[in-house]
């Protein structure tokens, strides 16, 4: 592979001109194919195979009317008063009025009023689903009861989530990244040249995305991680070849050379290390949960894309570039001096020297720090967890204060029967059933559908849509009607649906973490030929997941520190954060190993003993990791500055695990644990040896080639020596 890549980085070069007229070429296709493709994008949290998607899906089919989405008004009137019939009636003709609403419920004849009669719920029904409800439909709903008089009147209901956008937040992380870079290569021109191409990528990815958003149905925060991880690869790999560039070039290489030996090195570590990012996202399609199939792919899309930018695009940019990519005291040509070792080499000598308390300091640190993760809760976000003063907060709150919480997570039971006899008979017995259970504190008489065979009852628990006893009374409801005679009975609802999702990837999480880190071990065994290379490199992702994991539960469920984050309610996390967590980090965790260890494995062939390989791998590349390092949590950190908080809590989690597993995982652990294991590290049975492909990731094959080249170039030099000299004494005879 080093050979190949060696090849194309200098065919990029040579062709520079063209490479890059065909990227930009492919960056306005794509750009304008998404203008004009680009459909829109869905907040729905569909999964298949769940009673309660079974019992959405019934509704849909057997009861139209009632499948739509649905909104709630809440009215307050001032402390220490009453609503009148009259004072709400307006606002629930207003709300009928609605484009779009097929229904809105008077409060005063449904007994949707508080016990002390200051508060009123008005149910709105709408005649479609959430995703294809209009801006202009919403901006009329919100305004609903504005011109009511000494009440107040919030919205709420899933009619209102709102589309997570891409802001001005993730410019932080593009400005922390370019400082980062200057810092790092100590040249504006490096600096933005990493930036550009990575930039590039990115636009190719997004826009390609975008463009499939007509035909593929995307979940809002579908492209929200597609740029997260495209930005922070893209940049990591830019950097890392751009290093490797500048590196080749300092030892006399010409610029050429230089980008062919780069892309030939730091190319065939960019490869796998993208295979693995690849591998990980696209792994999400196991768990079966469409969501999150299309979130996994289309970031493992732009990952892709990074990786050809690096490979094609960058050679080019380097051979416009040139030697401006040095310092400029370097840029004079010809081999430079050997610069004195920094920080990485004195970090790795350390490391090497105090392996042991460092192993026990840090495993036992960040075994502490992922304790809190014992106590982690998962759900979908709701209303209660979203911003102070956002209107679904309000009406949230303002519901609960008049009402419970329990209005706020109402459950749906869809009984289905053949006849509209039994059907009627099997709601009544549901409706007695569920009314006797436990946590339950009103049941809603059943509606039925005009043929009389489907029932809807809606349920209103004692405690909130997130409480982890809303949780045991839909088990428990869910036992106690699984019998009933004569029907069918599924329930539903945001809270259940919240509940089925938690479970299902629960049971799904040993099983794709199986396949995942298997099938990046097999593929770093292939990359390093070695067992327990890719074995330590797995377990230093489990330790640095489970910190992770750790941290976020300290501050966005139990709340410490949780004002620094802007997070208004600490709360359960997100259903689907832990096995997106674990795709991503896995991921970027191996990007650093194939960096680190990839040049240890170099140099181990080259000739240097294992200690002196780990020493060189951490000295050469600690430079370009933390570097990576800080440009990754600062693109990821950029989104903790949104107000949704699924973006916040992962952008939140990839930024801190980012950081562990670079800084104590990678820089600290990998050179104390290979010191450890010496000549042993790179062990691999012989049978096992012939049989695995040699990719030559570390470019043995390729320096033999280029040495023996550069042999045969002397040897014809030496040949021609003599008949040059016997010319010369020719010429020098005739003029005689």
């Amino acid at each position: 592979m080093a050979s190949l890549l060696y090849r194309l980085g200098r065919f990029s070069f040579r062709r520079r001109g063209r490479i890059v007229a065909v990227w930009l070429i492919l960056l306005a296709v794509l750009g304008g194919a998404a203008a004009s493709l680009m459909g829109p994008t869905t907040d729905k949290f569909t999964m298949p195979g769940t009673e309660s998607q079974r019992a959405l899906d019934s509704l849909r089919e057997q009861f139209p009317q009632a499948s739509g989405v649905t909104g709630t008004i809440v009215i307050a009137a001032p402390k220490g008063e009453k609503l009148a019939p009259a004072a709400v009636a307006p606002v629930v003709r207003e709300a009928a009025d609605v484009p779009g609403v097929i229904g809105a419920v008077d409060p005063f004849k449904a007994r949707s009023v508080s016990p002390d009669g200051r508060y009123a719920l008005v149910q709105v029904q709408f005649d479609t689903t959430a995703d294809k409800v209009t801006d202009a439909q919403r901006t009329a709903y919100e305004h609903v009861g504005e011109s009511a008089k000494d009440l107040r009147v919030e919205h709420g209901g899933d009619v209102l989530n709102a589309k997570v956008e891409v802001g001005s937040t993730e410019v932080l992380g593009v400005l922390v990244a370019a400082v980062v870079l200057v810092i790092t290569f100590g040249s504006l021109v490096a600096a933005g040249m990493t930036l550009l191409n990575a930039l590039i990528g990115v636009g190719a990815g997004m826009a390609g995305l975008y463009a499939l958003s007509g035909v593929v149905e995307l979940t809002s925060t579908a492209p929200i991680l597609a740029l997260m991880l495209g930005l922070a690869v893209g940049i990591d790999y830019s950097l890392f070849l751009t290093s490797r560039y500048r590196q080749y070039l300092a030892e006399g290489h010409e610029a050429e050379e230089a980008a062919g030996r780069a892309t030939g090195t730091a190319g065939s570590a960019i490869v796998f290390a993208g295979a693995t990012v690849v591998i990980a996202l696209a792994g999400l399609s196991v768990v079966r949960i469409p969501f999150l199939t299309v979130m996994g792919l289309a970031a493992a899309g732009t990952v892709a894309i990074a990786v050809l930018v690096a490979l094609t695009l960058l050679p080019a940019a380097l051979g416009f570039a040139g030697r401006r990519l040095l310092p400029r005291k370097q840029r004079t040509g010809g081999a430079t001096a050997p610069a004195r070792e920094g920080f990485g080499f004195r970090w790795g000598r350390f490391t090497t020297r105090l392996r042991i308390p460092l192993l026990l300091v840090g495993i036992v640190g960040l075994g502490a720090l992922a304790l809190p993760a014992q106590d982690m809760r998962l759900a979908l976000p709701g209303a209660g967890t979203a911003a102070e003063g956002s209107s679904t907060r309000e009406a949230y709150d303002l519901t609960t204060e008049g009402f419970g919480p329990g209005f706020n997570g109402r459950l749906i039971a869809v009984v289905n029967g053949d006849d509209a006899a039994a059907t009627g008979a099997a709601a009544k017995r549901t409706m007695q059933l569920i009314k006797s259970t436990d946590g339950v504190l009103t049941v809603a008489p059943p509606q039925l559908n005009e043929r009389g065979t489907t029932a809807l009852l809606t349920i209103i628990p004692k405690t909130g849509p997130t409480d982890a006893a809303t949780e045991d009374t839909v088990h428990d409801i869910r036992e106690r009607v699984a019998d009933v005679k004569g029907a069918t009975v599924a329930l539903s609802g945001a809270t259940a649906l919240g509940i089925d999702i938690s479970e299902k990837l629960a049971d799904a999480l040993p099983v794709y973490l199986l396949l995942v880190v298997g099938l990046s071990i097999l593929l770093l065994m292939l990359v390093f030929r070695s067992f327990l290379v890719p074995l330590k490199a797995a377990l230093g992702f489990l330790i640095t997941v489970g910190a992770t994991f750790g941290i976020t539960v300290a501050i966005f469920q139990q709340g410490h520190l949780a004002d620094a984050f802007g997070i208004d309610t600490p709360g359960p996390l997100v259903s689907f954060l832990p096995v997106l967590l674990i795709g991503i980090l896995f991921g970027l965790a191996m990007d650093y190993e194939v960096f680190l260890v990839s040049r240890m494995r170099e140099d181990f062939v080259h000739g240097a003993t294992a200690q002196q390989a780990t020493v060189s791998g951490v000295g050469h590349n600690a430079r370009v990791v933390t570097a990576a390092a800080l440009i990754m949590s600062a693109v990821f950190g950029g989104f903790v500055f949104m107000e949704d908080p699924i973006i916040k809590s992962i952008g939140f989690a990839l930024a801190v695990g980012v950081l562990i597993d670079a800084f104590v995982v990678r820089m600290t652990l990998v050179p104390a644990v290979m010191s450890l294991l010496g000549r042993g590290a790179w062990w691999l049975p012989r049978a096992v040896d012939r049989a695995l492909p040699d990719f030559d990731i570390e470019g043995e094959k390729l320096q033999r080639q280029l040495a023996g080249r550069r042999s045969g170039e002397s040897s014809d030099d030496a040949e021609q020596a003599p008949e040059s000299a016997e010319s010369a004494e020719s010429a020098e005879s005739a003029k005689v």
